[in-house]
């Protein structure tokens, strides 16, 4: 069993026991649920185009930066240019949580992307409930049918999709109605990095979409290759986050790329 096996598995009894504790109607009546979200996929288009992800931890990387505040650091990013801000909210592997995401909803100005591994219907009630703009969909962990799917439960509660692929054959789970769609530098099953592997992969998408190049984006050489390429998004986490001062790190960049 690899590792995307091992989340997805506790990921099913994650929700079964969330379903168990608070269910949809519970969700539908909270304080984010109503909120006009906001376009990542303009976003992306109209600025910098760098989605900034709040991560404390990875399974390939251990613990990166679990010392500082997500309000402080997703302010920052914020405050110097990003598109948006991705939050990771599961907790066995990554460190996160949903009230990562509660703390900065009422701050932030800028669509913020709920970053988990989305199997079920609950958790897209869940999103919407603690004001997320956008969800992930990973193709690995899904079939076609249910990125339809979840991408027209996404759509029916205003929230955007975008689908991460890693593969040609993961192609296929695109459908027209995705909004952004994003191609893992880094293999889900082995973790290695291939930023060729996916410049050929974005040249198979029709030419209208927006793609996002994730993960694996060490420095700005890697993401002056793949704005090149023509990428329009670059979710960035790493970089940023295994910086003592995120925050630092974020407006040093974001300097480095308005030069």
């Amino acid at each position: 069993m690899n590792i995307l096996d091992k989340i997805i598995e506790r990921k099913k009894a994650e929700v079964a026991t969330a379903k168990s504790h608070i269910p949809v109607e519970q969700l539908k009546s909270t304080e984010f649920f109503e909120r006009k979200t906001l376009s990542l996929k303009e976003s992306v288009k109209n600025k910098s185009g760098i989605i900034a992800e709040f991560k404390r931890q990875s399974p390939s990387k251990g613990i990166i930066n679990n010392s500082v505040s997500p309000l402080e650091v997703t302010s920052a990013y914020e405050t110097y240019g990003a598109s948006g801000v991705s939050i990771l909210t599961d907790t066995d592997f990554f460190g996160g949580s949903s009230e990562d995401v509660l703390k900065v909803r009422n701050h932030l100005h800028i669509p913020l992307l709920r970053k988990d591994f989305m199997i079920d219907e609950y958790q897209f009630y869940e999103a919407k409930s603690i004001g997320a703009d956008v969800i992930l969909l990973i193709a690995s962990c899904l079939s076609p049918a249910q990125v339809q799917e979840f991408t027209d439960l996404a759509h029916e509660l205003n929230m955007e999709v975008l689908l991460e692929i890693h593969t040609e054959e993961e192609l296929k789970h695109f459908n027209s109605n995705i909004d952004l769609v994003g191609i893992n530098n880094r293999n889900l099953k082995d973790f290695k990095v291939d930023l060729q592997h996916s410049v050929q992969l974005k040249n198979l998408l029709p030419k209208d979409v927006v793609s996002v190049a994730e993960s694996g984006i060490y420095n700005l050489e890697d993401f002056m290759y793949l704005k090149e390429k023509g990428f329009e998004g670059f979710l960035m986490g790493e970089y940023f986050m295994r910086n003592p001062d995120p925050a630092k790190a974020f407006e040093d960049f974001s300097v480095q790329i308005s030069k």
